[in-house]
């Protein structure tokens, strides 16, 4: 929980920078602990490329350039580029389910999902059954315990249309789809999504990854119960890759999702070189309750690795959706606990409504704990949702003070 801090230590920091335990009724969502993790990786099963491979050597003699770019077969099997060839160490930068899990536990993570794409060899034929599919399934079961959840999941690659072209994770069902396969696309997943059943524990949830503004044939094709099954969206990619136009349109079109960070690492090393985490407010650290935050949008994407953020609107926790009321009264508390990292202090919240419009900001004296109960007037907007930043940017290299380094769930207001 919280990273690396252990839950006594946590409890100790928590009753230090807000008061005795007793004075802990007044935080936001106090019924809920904070894990951190992973949302998108790929294994060994993503073949087709990833830390495993390097450029291949012309064949001598030859004059002839090799060809780039993926390889799809008529049936949506895809496979590695002529022109790259595994390295010679390359279960050292790239291994199974199992070995990702094992990294991920032993660096701090509360939760990590495994989304290889449906599409590769491995995964065909599309079966229950499929040897790689099982395995998956079974390293994330036998990585479980009560300080660590692993989640097994695919991502849905659907990159040849006609129209309705993206990527999304479906995270935590007892099957999959290979999206390059004929007569699959985005209108079926949705479709599918609908009966599509969970593998043991906790429901199926989906997210879309990397998202344009324009992307999902420009968001189409929503429906209420689909919408309560795609809850999340990835506002970071690979540790700073900001989607932050793709998750307004998205919640333009009436989405509801909530940010999540999928570093997208195609590697072991991805581990422990993103710092960036997806976040979720759970009732406890098993994999029913860490998926039930998912699928209640109880989530926020960070560029800090462990900055704790939490808020209420009328007392209903972040991802919720009120009734239609016109006074919106917020609880938001923001901590860091690297106390002695003047980076991590916290400069700046806002409050962002439809079309991205400010609604309001504060700007504290550069704290790690900062509380904020603003009062918003509003009989118009459909949602609202809170944006952080801090004095180092994040933990990532290069971050800049200037820009949000967490984006946290909505409050819908039920319009």
């Amino acid at each position: 929980m919280l990273s690396s801090f252990t839950p006594v230590a946590v409890m100790a920091w928590l009753a230090a920078v807000t008061g005795s335990a007793a004075d802990q009724a007044g935080v936001p969502g106090a019924e809920y602990h904070i894990y951190a993790g992973n949302t998108h990786s790929h294994t060994q099963y993503t073949w087709s490329h990833g830390a495993q491979f390097a450029k291949a050597a012309p064949e001598p003699g030859s004059g002839n350039r090799k060809k780039s770019g993926l390889r799809v077969s008529p049936d949506g099997t895809q496979s590695p580029p002529d022109d790259v060839t595994p390295r010679a160490d390359w279960q050292k930068l790239q291994g199974p389910p199992a070995a990702h899990y094992a990294k991920a536990k032993t660096h701090g993570y509360d939760f990590y999902v495994t989304s290889d794409h449906s599409q590769e060899a491995a995964f065909q034929p599309v079966s229950a059954t499929n040897p790689a599919w099982v395995a998956s399934k079974r390293e994330a079961a036998e990585a479980t315990d009560d300080q660590f959840v692993a989640i097994a999941g695919f991502e849905n690659s659907e990159n040849n249309g006609p129209g309705a072209t993206g990527h999304l994770n479906v995270i935590n069902s007892s099957e999959y789809l290979n999206a390059l396969a004929p007569g699959i696309d985005l209108p079926y997943l949705y479709k599918w999504l609908k009966t599509a059943k969970p593998n043991g524990d906790g429901p199926v949830v989906a997210s879309f990854n990397h998202p344009g503004a324009n992307q999902y044939d420009n968001w189409a094709g929503r429906d209420p119960e689909v919408t309560d099954i795609i809850t999340m969206l990835e506002v970071i990619n690979s540790n700073t890759k900001i989607h932050y136009e793709g998750f307004l349109s998205a919640l333009a079109k009436g989405w509801k999702v909530s940010p999540v960070c999928g570093n997208d690492n195609h590697g072991l090393g991805g581990i422990t070189q993103h710092t960036s985490r997806t976040f979720v407010l759970a009732a406890s650290g098993t994999k029913a309750s860490i998926l039930d935050a998912m699928k209640n949008r109880r989530t926020y994407a960070s560029l800090d690795g462990n900055i704790q953020c939490r808020y209420t609107v009328n007392g209903a926790i972040m991802g919720s959706t009120r009734n239609r009321p016109d006074v919106f009264e917020f609880n938001i508390l923001i901590q860091d606990p690297d106390t002695t990292k003047p980076g991590d202090m916290i400069t700046r919240i806002d409050i962002v409504k439809d079309d991205g419009a400010v609604v309001r900001e504060y700007n504290p004296t550069p704290a790690h704990s900062v509380t904020w109960t603003p009062t918003i007037h509003d009989a118009a907007n459909r949602f609202f949702f809170v944006r952080v930043w801090n004095a180092g940017g994040g933990d990532a290299a290069g971050g800049d003070p200037k820009k949000p380094v967490a984006w946290l769930a909505p409050v819908w207001t039920g319009r």
